[in-house]
């Protein structure tokens, strides 16, 4: 017999299993019916078309429709759904429980169905004779992302993962509560018990995962649209006409995809304490594959289009960029990187479904290819070595090379699960990839500098000399000025990418300067190649430069819970109030506050001039860090930006402060967290000296007042107010001494930011002074943290070479978009 569960809401999860089925339903017959339409010859009868299109915007409507029911159940927290209990809590700000909508494989999966959808739907709009095949590509594709929904069982096999499936089918709840859930009233009843869900993780809980996954995934669906155009070209042998109607989609793509993968190297920055902006992390490099091999694809589109040469190579390039999205996909999903990187899923037992969608979209183009191979317009002419196109090859083909070093390493777990070998991954990984790659980048950017200066087909060989060899000498010039002014002239390879990053940057100014002469054509370009170009520099030079400046001379952290021992050297320790120097930089730890679940540390950095002693620079930084049970100590940093660097600071120990707040004052013995108390005889105007700062005793108070100072006839109570100066900041206390009777009393005072407390404990009218006793906290008793700092020089070149390299791709868009006419 069922159990009747108390508290179920089960009308969302029913209505969002609906929409997913008819999602995938609409797909499938959107998928047939276009295909058919592609077989009809009746240009007249558009009834294939026109199921093809109604279903598909039925999907596009029901994923639109398990969005909105799925943003309903966590915004309410349902946690009778498991997807809701794993990855929300009612502790999270709205802006976060978007981010938990597509923490989860089912979430993102959703995200970039959605996405496909969108762009289906705009194509039916815009693909005019190119609809059929098109969309019967795209389509097909949303079969297999809605698949990943279903969570249904056929034949004893699980398809896809629902993001509705309930906890209690998901879960045992046996296993989570075993005395709890054993009582059968308590088991039916168990919503009573689980009042919030696990919530979302540490590391992604900050505004850039509410905007990078969307954008990255953006990406990641717009690669499918230059996909869809290379498979109809070879399907419906249209080989040279597909080219011009895919490159707007193919240049959206590269842009898009390029700025989701930069936007979370900013998060790594902003919000991770990876010490950088990029850590060649495998799910980075899985993403930032099929973006080169498309930039790759792009130029020999273009070389192609012009041409008429390089077509294998161009379709191979648009295919296998969608295929490594794909691939992609497998890396991060399956599970099997699960032991390599800091980010990727969990196997939701999806492993042979994510292949069969890479075999699917891989064997698919292959076949078409064999199949047609004799009609391919290969050219067997030998190519002008000074032409555009030819070097345009030579640059697609390094970038390819490149491409295939990457993948191949951070395939290593795919091989050894394949082949049971048992290859290592690299050690350091990011020495590792920088050995590898910063000669392909150097190859790469000189060859879109000097492409510049050719034509295609033929360039005038004499021009082409006169115009390089100017720019070479500037190059060399700005070089030399540039490696000296960062540092850099140690390292050979660093020169020479400086030089070939110049170097493109002078060659496409060039074109710039041609465009106010009226040759706009190659405007956009010209501004990408630029922008990636000054991109790479600003990575060279904050890769190779940075350096942390938080020194520890000792080499040692006198704090028993500092974790990051491999490098203490680089770790100071700061104990609440007690400025250090650093550098040119005085630090002090000034406060901390607990906004559940993080506790945010206040650094305050002060630059006085050595000279003068003028206080030149006054900042804050506010890094914060969450005890995380699983996970441990989760750090974010904070960063000071400058124009022409970063002062970039992070937590790496810290105690914690659910347990340290629990003892002091409450203590038995107030005390005993001090050491033994320094008793001296003080009168107005007396000054100490303590470890926390300077006390100045001020005048007596005959008339304290205290909540807990109860004066009888007779009674005799004096105040001595105090005050401790530390690092231009002053702190005031008062306290008491009182006479009852023939018996003495004395009300102690705190001051919990210095680890110090007072007594006054006597009067001695003879001397005309009073006994004060003082109480200072050994350092390890106080609050302390441990943090690191790191200053990275230029660093805003790579962020500010990304938006000029956006803003070229959308130059580049434009002029595309208004080449493709009517077919």
């Amino acid at each position: 017999m069922d159990i009747q569960f108390i508290g179920e809401n089960l009308l969302p999860g029913k209505i969002g299993q609906f929409f997913i089925v008819l999602a995938f339903a609409a797909s499938l017959l959107s998928t047939i019916a276009y295909f058919f339409a592609t077989k009809n010859k009746d240009l007249g009868d558009q009834s294939w078309t026109r199921l093809g299109r109604i279903s598909f915007l039925i999907n596009w409507v029901s994923i639109l429709g398990i969005g909105i029911t799925l943003f309903y159940l966590i915004l309410n927290h349902n946690n009778e759904y498991y997807y809701v209990y794993s990855h929300s809590s009612k502790e999270l700000p709205v802006y976060y429980i978007v981010s938990a909508f597509w923490e989860g494989q089912e979430g993102s999966f959703w995200l970039w169905a959605f996405w496909q959808s969108l762009l289906g739907a705009i194509l039916i709009w815009k693909a005019k004779t190119w609809e059929n095949g098109v969309m019967t590509v795209v389509a097909f594709s949303q079969v297999f992302l809605t698949s990943m929904l279903l969570g249904v069982e056929i034949f004893g096999e699980r398809i896809g993962s629902s993001p509705f499936i309930l906890l209690r089918e998901a879960v045992n709840l046996k296993d989570m509560a075993p005395v709890v859930f054993a009582d059968p009233e308590n088991y039916k009843n168990y919503l009573k018990f689980i009042t919030d869900g696990r919530g979302l993780n540490p590391l992604l809980q900050n505004y850039w995962m509410v905007i990078h996954p969307p954008t990255l995934f953006l990406g990641f669906a717009s690669m499918v649209v230059p996909f869809a155009y290379a498979v109809t070209g070879l399907w419906q042998r249209k080989y040279k006409d597909w080219v011009k109607p895919a490159m707007p989609w193919a240049l959206f793509a590269v842009m898009i995809l390029g700025t989701g993968i930069i936007m979370g190297s900013f998060w790594a920055y902003e919000a991770l304490n990876f010490g950088g902006f990029w850590a060649w992390d495998p799910v980075e490099n899985a993403s930032i594959i099929p973006w080169l091999t498309l930039i790759a694809g792009v130029h020999v589109m273009i070389a192609f289009k012009n041409t008429g040469h390089a077509f294998f190579t161009a379709i191979f390039l648009v295919i296998i960029s969608f295929v490594l999205v794909l691939y992609a996909s497998f890396l991060t999903r399956s599970g099997i990187l699960g032991e390599t990187s800091v980010h990727s899923f969990t196997d939701l037992g999806m492993f042979g479904h994510l292949i069969l969608y890479n075999v699917v979209f891989l064997a698919v183009p292959v076949y078409l290819l064999i199949s047609r191979w004799k009609e391919l317009p290969i050219t067997n002419k030998d190519e002008e070595t000074y032409s555009r196109e030819f070097w345009m090859f030579i640059g697609a083909l390094v970038i390819t090379v490149a491409c295939i070093q990457v993948i191949f390493s951070t395939s290593v777990p795919v091989f050894n699960a394949a082949f049971g070998t048992k290859f290592a991954p690299p050690i350091d990984a990011i020495k590792y990839y920088n050995q590898w790659q910063a000669p392909f980048a150097i190859l790469v950017t000189i060859i879109s500098g000097f492409s510049q200066f050719m034509k295609y087909k033929r360039t005038d060989t004499r021009k082409f000399y006169s115009s390089l060899i100017a720019s070479i000498v500037f190059a060399v010039i700005i070089t030399a000025g540039f490696v000296y002014l960062t540092n850099i002239y140690t390292n050979l390879m660093y020169i020479l990418l400086t030089f070939s990053c110049v170097f493109a940057i002078l060659a496409n100014a060039r074109i710039l300067g041609q465009a106010f002469g009226g040759k706009r054509k190659l405007v956009g370009a010209a501004v990408a190649h630029m922008g990636f170009a000054l991109l790479l520099i600003g990575a060279l030079v904050a890769a190779a430069t940075n350096k942390p400046i938080s020194l520890n001379a000792t080499n040692f952290i006198p704090v028993k819970d500092f974790e990051k021992a491999e490098k203490p050297g680089e770790n100071i320790v700061l104990y609440k109030n007690e400025p250090k120097k650093m550098g040119r930089y005085t630090v002090t730890y000034t406060r901390d506050t607990t906004v559940a679940p993080n506790t945010i540390y206040t650094l305050n950095f002060k630059v006085y001039d050595e000279e003068t002693g003028k206080l030149k620079e006054d900042f804050e930084l506010n890094p914060h860090v969450q005890a995380n049970e699983k996970m441990g100590l989760i750090a974010s940093p904070d960063t000071k930006h400058y124009l022409t660097y970063d002062v970039y600071t992070h937590i790496t120990s810290a105690p914690d402060k659910k347990q340290a707040n629990g003892s002091h004052e409450e203590d038995a013995n107030p005390e005993e967290n001090y050491k033994a108390p320094r008793i001296v005889n003080v009168s107005t105007g007396d000054t100490l000296h303590t470890s926390s700062g300077v006390i100045t005793v001020k005048g007596l108070n005959n008339q304290p007042k205290a909540k807990s100072l109860a004066l009888a006839p007779g009674d005799l109570a004096v105040g001595l107010p105090l005050e401790v100066v530390v690092n231009g900041k002053t702190y005031k206390t008062e306290p008491i001494f009182l006479v009852k009777g023939n018996n003495t009393f004395d009300f102690a005072r705190n001051i919990d930011d210095l680890g110090l407390r007072f007594r006054f404990t006597k009067v001695l009218p003879d001397q005309q002074k009073v006994e004060l006793q003082v109480f200072e906290k050994p350092q390890q008793a106080k609050d302390w943290v441990v943090f690191k700092s790191i200053e990275f020089p230029y660093i805003n070149l790579y962020w500010a070479g990304t938006i000029v390299m956006v803003i070229g791709f959308l130059l580049s868009i434009f002029r595309r978009q208004k080449e493709v006419k009517t077919v």
